[in-house]
């Protein structure tokens, strides 16, 4: 998509605390790991990773923490905003494989919507999912619904391994060497997952985020 359109927001769900899913009705062709450029009209434009991407429908998750995002969680359905993508490159997803999500805070939604794509080409998932505490969890209900493996790691230990998703990570790769590691999140803990990646020789995509 080279220029932006208008949608109205047509479902809206609470993820965690600030943090809210919004769909929208219309065929993006987004794939995992892609973003969209997200206008909030009369504050700015946001850059955000796709959620969940099919022939009829697609979603946004977006924590509440600047003016324009503040303002996006007080809208309502049918409420228009301005689209523009989807942007930039993707996981590039194998085959019957055994592959590991490593999800830190908001990096739970694209590696959420990679992982459903993955169970349809028959690969066996362990999807990490880590926060600072159980409030602050992403995505674990939908997870769970899915045929992936869910870990939880909490720093505080209010929910599942008490540490960071390195520590679960580290575990399954002693069991079971996967053949692919899949992280999105902070920088620092996406650097410590790639660092264990290329401890047991493993291969490894990692989503960058910068500000546009």
């Amino acid at each position: 998509m080279d220029q932006p359109i208008s949608l109205k927001i047509a479902k809206i769900e609470k993820e965690a605390e600030g943090i809210k899913t919004y769909w929208f009705n219309h065929d993006l062709k987004a794939k995992p790991g892609q973003f969209v450029m997200l206008w909030i009209p009369g504050f700015d434009e946001k850059p955000i990773s796709v959620a969940y991407s099919d022939e009829k429908k697609f979603a946004l998750t977006v924590s509440a923490v600047g003016p324009a995002t503040r303002h996006l969680s007080k809208m309502k359905l049918g409420e228009s905003v301005g689209i523009l993508g989807p942007l930039g490159t993707h996981y590039k997803i194998p085959k019957d494989k055994h592959l590991v999500m490593v999800a830190g805070g908001y990096g739970a939604a694209p590696l959420y919507f990679a992982t459903l794509e993955a169970l349809k080409k028959g690969c066996k998932v362990d999807f990490i999912v880590g926060a600072r505490n159980k409030k602050l969890l992403l995505y674990v209900n939908r997870l769970k619904k899915t045929k992936a493996r869910v870990h939880i790691a909490t720093n505080d230990g209010s929910a599942g391994y008490k540490g960071f998703v390195t520590g679960v990570l580290n575990n399954i790769c002693q069991k079971s060497k996967p053949f692919e590691i899949m992280t999105c999140g902070p920088e620092m803990m996406e650097y410590a997952v790639f660092e264990i990646a290329e401890k047991y020789k493993t291969r490894c995509q990692i989503s960058i985020e910068r500000y546009m």
